[in-house]
């Protein structure tokens, strides 16, 4: 089978600074991606050139079977569920969740840019309880907790049926409780054979949910090492990644690393 992601001798420089070199990865049909690195390493512009949402500066990336520079992309990005900070960002408060979730359909960040159905309502609602927050269906996004912001986002991108799905620290700001039931929600859906490929980004080993498979780590912008999750999250691995010693642990399918 094709990949459903992959990228080829990929290269970013932005305002004459090197951001990502030679980079070749793939992801498969079934896989759930862990992308970890220090902050600076290079993430975020990963994971928006894998979402089409940036050019690389050279090399190849196709997504679901079409070619970045032979496609539309504005079209093919409405085929990947997407969540990031710059998005939540852009997003009104004032929307209701059931709103935010509805607006996936269209890629769009307002509603009043289409014309939406009480089936497409409903869906957003089923899709809202999957992640656990149909109970806030008709509350503004805005007046959320960080924690329930981020379950209706990734409750938006579930809801195009997405054939990848790529979050962008999605983890970040959250307190405890908001981490854990977070954590659970994407747990869950990993263990899912039904859900597409996952790509999920964060600088944290224990930001990482059970049954994910797969590990790349990003070090000034390379890959250090990409494998199966228990090939290449080990304590001599990570600590590489984050140049400093670190001691890695796994317990109840939960990773936590500290400093030596």
């Amino acid at each position: 089978m094709s990949p459903v992601l992959s990228l080829r001798g990929v290269a970013k420089t932005i305002d004459s600074t090197p951001i990502l070199h030679d980079i070749n990865w793939q992801v498969n049909a079934g896989e759930r991606w862990i992308i970890l690195g220090a902050n600076g390493s290079g993430k975020t512009t990963l994971i928006r050139i894998a979402s089409l949402w940036m050019h690389p500066s050279s090399g190849e990336v196709e997504l679901l079977g079409e070619a970045l520079g032979k496609v539309d992309v504005r079209k093919l990005r409405r085929k990947v569920g997407l969540t990031s900070a710059a998005m939540a960002n852009q997003l009104r408060g004032s929307l209701s969740a059931t709103e935010v979730v509805m607006t996936a359909r269209f890629g769009a960040l307002e509603p009043w840019w289409h014309q939406y159905s009480s089936a497409d309502r409903d869906h957003a609602i089923a899709t809202l309880e999957r992640v656990g927050c149909a109970h806030r269906a008709d509350h503004d996004f805005g007046t959320l907790s960080s924690g329930e912001r981020q379950r209706v986002l990734l409750a938006r991108a579930l809801s195009i049926d997405p054939g990848i799905i790529l979050l962008d620290e999605p983890n970040a700001g959250l307190d405890l409780r908001g981490r854990e039931e977070l954590l659970g929600v994407l747990s869950d859906l990993a263990a899912d054979p039904a859900t597409p490929p996952i790509v999920l980004v964060t600088h944290h080993a224990e930001e990482i949910p059970a049954h994910f498979t797969h590990c790349l780590l990003l070090r000034n912008g390379t890959i250090g090492t990409q494998a199966p999750i228990k090939e290449a999250l080990t304590s001599d691995l990570l600590s590489e990644c984050f140049d400093m010693p670190l001691e890695l642990t796994l317990h109840n399918n939960r990773y936590s690393a500290t400093a030596l």
